[in-house]
């Protein structure tokens, strides 16, 4: 398999006046051509996965591993400058509710254009039209209105979209989603991860899509990997995610209600300090 990103023993860590805490400790994974998934509940260290490996960890957070690579360039050892590229260009990420990540007092198509000229140095007309082809790709009907709208007046589902076409503007290689459609009702959400999907297998890209959603992802990714304070647990094939074996996904798992099984009272999830201690598993193939 094609690595755009090889990851080992990637380390945040974070100084408190208790001493220091590692929000992800010591994982490892790779990411080729295909769907990752990246799933656990809330503080297992998911979205600072996707923040670490844009060096988005704000001081005195610290980012270390020993090899956090893009198709074989060193990451960490980069220029801030150098990283400045990278984003957006090569690894794009949305953000959790992506609407309110756009600017209020900005037009949606300057945020488009900004970001695409950036990249690119084309020129406004020609960046205006790639602006309006992305709209287009994320199916939103009626382009030229949307350029010419501020955030507010859109919807959360249209916010997305937005986002998503923001982000996939400069054609990267990798594609960071954070809990995307995490705000959607579950319509919208079929037609935002029907264009993710489609927009990835046209364009040939890597995506690691972090959600909570154990059934979503399931369905929608390739490959998983379940978190529990900052390390993986367990990893496998997302058809085979119903038939994990480790007792912490298993009590994700056995606490989701379901159609086809219905249970009288759902289960909580007991924890195990050995889970803990337990050495991260290698996400890597």
């Amino acid at each position: 398999m094609e690595k755009l990103l090889d990851i080992e023993n990637l380390r945040v860590t974070f100084p408190t006046r208790q001493g220091e805490f590692e929000a992800v400790r010591g994982i490892s994974f790779n990411l080729g051509r295909e769907r990752l998934g990246i799933v656990g509940e809330s503080g297992s260290g998911k979205s600072m996965t996707g923040r670490a490996i844009l060096r988005l960890i704000r001081p005195p957070g610290r980012v270390e591993a020993d090899r956090l690579e893009m198709e074989g360039r060193d990451l960490l050892g980069m220029s801030e400058r150098e990283m400045q590229r990278v984003r957006g260009e090569q690894i794009s990420m949305v953000m959790q509710d992506p609407k309110f990540s756009l600017n209020p007092v900005m037009r949606v198509g300057e945020q488009i254009i900004e970001i695409y000229r950036f990249h690119t140095g084309a020129s406004k007309r020609d960046a205006y039209a790639k602006a309006i082809e992305m709209l287009q790709a994320v199916s939103i009907n009626d382009p030229e209105r949307v350029m010419r709208a501020y955030p507010h007046e859109m919807s959360g589902g249209m916010g997305q979209r937005i986002m998503i076409a923001m982000m996939l503007v400069t054609e990267p290689k990798v594609l960071i989603a954070d809990e995307p459609t995490s705000a959607l009702d579950v319509s919208v959400q079929t037609q935002v991860l029907s264009i993710i999907d489609r927009l990835v297998r046209q364009r040939g890209m890597g995506l690691i899509f972090i959600s909570h959603d154990l059934n979503l992802v399931a369905s929608f990714c390739d490959r998983v990997l379940i978190m529990y304070a900052g390390r993986i647990v367990e990893t496998c094939a997302a058809d085979q995610l119903h038939q994990a074996r480790h007792p912490y996904t298993r009590g994700l798992l056995n606490s989701l209600p379901r159609l086809d099984a219905p249970q009288p009272r759902l289960e909580a999830l007991k924890r195990d300090p050995a889970w803990t201690l337990a050495p991260s598993v290698s996400g890597r193939i």
